[in-house]
This record gives structure tokens, sequence and C-alpha cells, in this order.
């Protein structure tokens, strides 16, 4: 209910909304700046202010926007009835779709859900250093993928057992944090330890508690820790921890890990 309401504030009180604070934006750019990214698509798609001295040439058309990245699908066979699927545009859509070459059958794809915990302990937070790929050493914070039957709040606290061997107590929602490129969402939960046990689960090398001054950001698995942990430490030094929500923009062909893959838009904070 909580995190229904948080969402319910995000989408309608729009005089909460704010691009990234300066302070988290001198937090992001510790290190070297980000690569220029592309322009934004509603940049693109303005038409380009004339000046007087061009306006001779006013009837020149403008130029195309490059068309936008359309993720392949990734079905290549039907999982009803293991057909080869095919590519097309089905009846009444406007996208892509894997569609059955025998029965016709329209395979969506759809967004993975993350879901995992910022677990709070004496002024540190609990990181686990990871023993499988991708980022194999590199730490995060205990999350994984959101299981069918099962509540953001109790995969997030699951996988919290999983790979920290750590029993928790949820506490709020943190962050929301969508990264469309490769088709994730995450929300994580803040949290704090219900005994002051934890130890390496099965795909964790070690678990560790981290000042905030401590935090390993050069480090960190993947961007979505990244810049939890970010908003995490300014609300923190602030003194009013919020609930966030981001839209994380990966860059093509740039790893998980890279601090130079991705930038940051539609940051909210309430």
């Amino acid at each position: 209910m909580l995190l229904v309401r948080s969402h319910h504030l995000l989408l309608h009180r729009h005089h909460h909304t704010a691009r990234l604070s300066p302070r988290l934006h001198r937090l992001l750019l510790r290190h070297p700046p980000p690569l220029p990214r592309a322009a934004s698509a509603a940049s693109r798609l303005r038409p380009p202010r004339m000046s007087s001295a061009s306006s001779s040439n006013a009837s020149s058309p403008a130029p195309s926007p490059p068309p936008p990245v359309v993720p392949k699908s990734k079905i290549r066979f039907c999982p009803s009835c293991g057909s080869p699927t095919k590519l097309a545009i089905p009846d009444g859509d406007e996208k892509m779709r894997a569609v059955c070459s025998s029965c016709g059958r329209v395979h969506y794809e759809n967004p993975k859900m993350v879901v995992g915990c910022l677990v709070e302990h004496d002024n540190k937070v609990l990181l686990c250093r990871r023993k499988i790929e991708p980022a194999y050493g590199l730490w995060t914070l205990p999350a994984g993928y959101l299981e069918v039957g099962e509540s953001a709040a109790e995969g997030a606290s699951r996988e919290t057992l999983e790979e920290a061997c750590a029993d928790v107590e949820i506490l709020s929602p943190f962050a929301q944090l969508d990264i469309p490129l490769i088709g994730q969402s995450y929300i994580i939960f803040r949290a704090r330890l219900k005994t002051p046990n934890f130890s390496p689960g099965p795909e964790s090398l070690e678990c560790a508690l981290f000042t905030l001054d401590d935090i390993p950001f050069d480090s960190l698995a993947f961007s979505s820790i990244i810049v939890t942990l970010r908003m995490y430490l300014e609300d923190v030094k602030s003194g009013n921890i919020k609930f966030h929500y981001c839209t994380i923009n990966k860059r093509i062909g740039t790893g998980a890990s890279d601090l130079r893959s991705f930038d940051i838009d539609n940051h909210l904070a309430v």
C-alpha cells in the first residue's frame, strides 16, 4: 500500500517534480563526466529555429530525425507450438512483435522487475560482493528478479536472505529506477536487520557493512546500485529521506558497471 501511495504521489504531485539536486549532481560526477549523450527525442523532433539570415532557405526541408532504437525480439520459437517466429506488426498494433509462423500467436516481451533492499544498521549499509556473473567480484545491494506469487517487498526480503543470509524488516520503499534499454525496472526498499547476523549466501563472495564515507563507488556492480546509493547518501546528509523515481538511460555498447555508461532523466523525489 505504501508503494502504491508513493507512486500516486509521483504521478499527481507535479509541484514536487525536480531534476537532480546540485549536491546529487556533484556526487554523480565525482568520476569523469559521462560522454555527451544524444539529443532527447523531444529535441530531435522539434523543428530548428530559423534566423532572419537564413529566411531565404526557409523552403529547405529539415533533416529527418534518426529512427528510434527498437530492441529486437529474443523469442525465436513459439512457446505454444514450437514453430519459428517472425517479426511483424500485428493488426491494430504499431510495433514489431514476435509472431508464430504457424499458429499466428503474438508473443509480447515485458520488462523484468528487480527488487532489493538497502539495509541500514548502525549508520552503515549492507553490501554483497558478487560471486556470479555479470559483475563478478563487484559490490551490490542484495537484489534480484521478482518471482511469480510474491509481492515486491517479499521478493526484496527473500533476495536479501539468499544473498546475505540476513533476516530483515522492510521499512519503506526508497527508489524505483527504470532502465528502458535493457527492459528492467528496479524497486529498492529501505530495510533494517532483525538481528545483527549476516553472512555470504551462495551468490556472494562476502558481505560487509559500510559507512557512507566508505562505500566503494569505484567497485559497484550496476548503474542502478550506483544511482540508489548516491541518492541515499545525499538524503542522509540532508537529514531528509525521500522516495525517488528516475529513468536510467544506458548507452548502447557500454558495460553494466561502466561509470560512463549512463545518465539520469526524470528524477522525482517526494
